[in-house]
């Protein structure tokens, strides 16, 4: 008789347990979002409520014909291994996106002691949940050896109202996480709303971690939303446990409990699609621990660079009537007796903005493979341009003369605007766009530079239903292979070339003004005497994945604003900037959208105005989860006295509209 019920309730354990089969931690899984987490929790509590239709629809008793009472659960397990499939895959991808979320979580509740108490509780409820499931699952592996008292005892221990039972820890939960709706009981904010207060205090800005403030939020909810659902199955399996055992019917008390679980999940959801929609979506990349050119940055070189020029060789009557300040816009016209003119390298573009600093000074020159001139001036005043270090090459002493007792002939520093094989200059102007036929989307951005162009490299990969993307699909797509001297490459069309009246570049973000819309291309243009991004835009259907007739439907988007007409933009100015990468501390985004900067030289005294800034940052920018993006942008960061980065960012789809409370979850 014994042996006879525990083979039936060891299939009715089996089945339960694979309704609520726990997270797998696959390494090269694909990660979901939290409308799947949402979609798990409607799947789940829908089977167990057939489970439930089964325990109460079979009769257990000593005159069950057991070939038709397997036939009724082969039925039901066949539909529960397929909802098994589902949970297994959803989670699995998950645990991946959660291990990007703690990183940002350890560093918020470092500069606030109430969260990081709060998280050390929510820590230890979900600890002891999960130790409780995991129990579960071993009795699941060792059933054939299990007595029925122990399977009876976890079910008691599960369902009974002591403090550490299941539903309490829930509750606990729940009221750490959300809150009390009565506010007069629980006046403190709680870790939602702290996490939301602080990303909001943060700028909306999070780093390093992949994930924008709204893929941050609706992380840590999943988890918690994930140990929900795994102590609401393993009370369900109590109830169900208790009622096969005869020891009670226990149907209003499972009724009871999940019209609670149905209560705390939806509350939740409302708090979350509150928060979320106040939650910025953009994901950026923050510095590397340690710069790395051409794998972490790139420049734009000798845009405009300090030099030394005598005022002798800067008018072709080679006089010395005027003064340095004279010259604001000249060029070099020969090298007067082959003075120290025959042992730089010349200045073959335009002379800008000159200035006179002293009569006499020591020059350290760059290697000859550098794009500098330069390593530093030391002028006879004593004041120094540039890093003062041990110089290689050797000084040379340069000293202003006199000519005819009346003119003095000054060496005047100047900025050299020159176009060169050493000069990378240039950005693309072709579009890059996604590959529509294949139902594929943007979903990451990079700056490379590419036989001397800088070319904003798209990442795509297929659109899935939900929002989701096929993270196998994911590629990085080729960029345009040309140089600028090809035949059929011309200048204004294909590229642009930055000068002195041509190095500013706009710092917009360009998003759809519907929620239907994906980013599916990316170009510059120039709009007047700047570098401008645009934007391609695409329909798509929500439930289905697919992209909506993108070939007619799609369209460009961009902010046209000038400096001079519509809403006129804020030019961001760099002041004496040094080398970005010599500061000590990390870049942080200093630009708002519908501002400009402009290309410029590094400062005099701090580096002898021989560097190109900003540079360019060419890590990239991708999110994780990857989701599609509404809408992409440019940037710059840095800080103060450094020159800075020009980089892209993304701005993830919102999801806000879709966390909504599933329907018929409870009956």
């Amino acid at each position: 008789m014994i042996t006879m019920q525990l083979n039936k309730f060891q299939l009715l354990i089996t089945l339960l347990l694979v309704v609520c089969a726990g997270r797998i931690p696959h390494a090269n899984a694909l990660i979901e979002d939290v409308i799947d987490v949402i979609h798990v929790t409607k799947e789940v509590a829908t089977g167990i409520l057939k489970t439930w239709d089964f325990v109460q629809q079979t009769s257990f008793g000593e005159s069950v014909e057991l070939p038709i009472l397997k036939e009724k659960q082969k039925k039901v397990l066949r539909h529960m291994k397929e909802l098994s499939r589902k949970i297994d895959l959803s989670e699995s991808r998950y645990a991946n996106n959660i291990e990007w979320a703690i990183e940002s979580i350890n560093s918020f509740t470092k500069v606030n002691t109430r969260l990081e108490l709060q998280m050390h509780e929510i820590d230890d409820i979900m600890n002891r949940i999960a130790t409780r499931y995991n129990q579960m699952q071993r009795y699941e592996a060792n059933q054939d050896k299990l007595e029925q008292t122990t399977l009876v005892t976890f079910a008691e221990w599960s369902v009974s109202p002591n403090a550490y039972a299941v539903n309490n820890l829930l509750e606990q939960l729940h009221l750490i996480f959300i809150g009390n709706e009565a506010e007069s009981r629980t006046p403190s904010k709680s870790v939602l709303e702290m996490f939301a207060e602080l990303l909001q205090d943060s700028n909306n800005h999070l780093s390093g971690t992949s994930q924008s403030s709204q893929q941050f939020l609706y992380s840590l909810y999943a988890d918690i939303a994930l140990t929900e659902l795994k102590g609401y199955t393993m009370m369900q399996f109590s109830w169900m446990i208790l009622r096969i055992y005869g020891k009670g019917n226990f149907t209003q008390e499972s009724d009871l409990m999940r019209e609670d679980y149905a209560k705390r999940t939806e509350r939740t959801l409302v708090k979350l699609r509150e928060v979320m929609r106040r939650a910025d979506r953009i994901v950026w990349q923050s510095d590397p621990i340690k710069h790395v050119k051409g794998k972490t940055y790139d420049e734009v070189t000798r845009l405009l660079q300090g030099y030394i020029e005598n005022e002798v060789d800067m008018n072709p009557e080679e006089t010395c009537r005027e003064n340095c300040a004279f010259y604001e816009a000249t060029k070099s016209y020969g090298c007067f007796k082959n003075l120290y003119c025959a042992r730089q390298q010349r200045c073959s573009g335009r002379l800008l903005n000159c200035e006179y600093v002293d009569s006499d000074m020591w020059i350290c020159p760059a290697p000859s493979n550098s794009t500098r001139r330069y390593e530093y001036i030391e002028y006879e005043s004593g004041r120094t341009m540039g890093l003062k270090k041990a110089c290689y090459r050797g000084t040379t002493k340069v000293d202003s003369w006199w000519r005819y007792v009346f003119w003095h002939c000054s060496y005047c520093f100047c900025i050299c605007d020159e176009q060169g094989i050493k000069s990378d200059r240039y950005f693309n102007l072709r579009e890059s766009v996604s590959n529509i036929d294949e139902n594929k989307v943007i979903t990451g951005l990079r700056f490379v530079k590419h036989k001397r162009v800088f070319h904003i490299q798209i990442q795509e990969g297929q659109l899935l239903p939900r929002g989701n993307v096929n993270q196998s699909t994911l590629s990085w797509k080729p960029v345009e292979d040309y140089q600028i001297f090809d035949r059929g490459v011309s200048n204004g069309y294909d590229y642009h070339t930055l000068a002195w009246d041509k190095r500013a570049i706009d710092l917009d973000d360009i998003e759809g003004d519907d929620v239907s819309h994906v980013v599916t291309g990316i170009r510059l243009r120039v709009v007047g005497a700047h570098l401008n991004l645009e934007a391609r835009l695409s329909e798509y259907n929500f439930e289905s994945g697919e992209l909506v007739s993108p070939r007619t439907s799609s369209f460009w988007k961009s902010n046209d604003n000038t400096d001079v007409s519509g809403d006129r933009r804020e030019q961001i100015h760099l002041k004496n900037p040094d080398v970005p990468t010599r500061t000590l501390v990390k870049s942080m985004p200093t630009s708002r959208h519908n501002q400009y900067i402009e290309f410029t030289h590094t400062s005099k005294d701090r580096d002898a105005a021989q560097t190109t800034v900003p540079f360019i940052d060419i890590q990239e920018v991708t999110s994780n989860p990857p989701v599609p993006l509404s809408g992409v942008g440019l940037y710059h960061k840095g800080r103060n006295n450094f020159g800075g980065f020009i980089a892209p960012k993304l701005i993830t789809y919102d999801f806000t509209s879709y966390v909504r409370f599933p329907k018929n979850v409870t009956n």
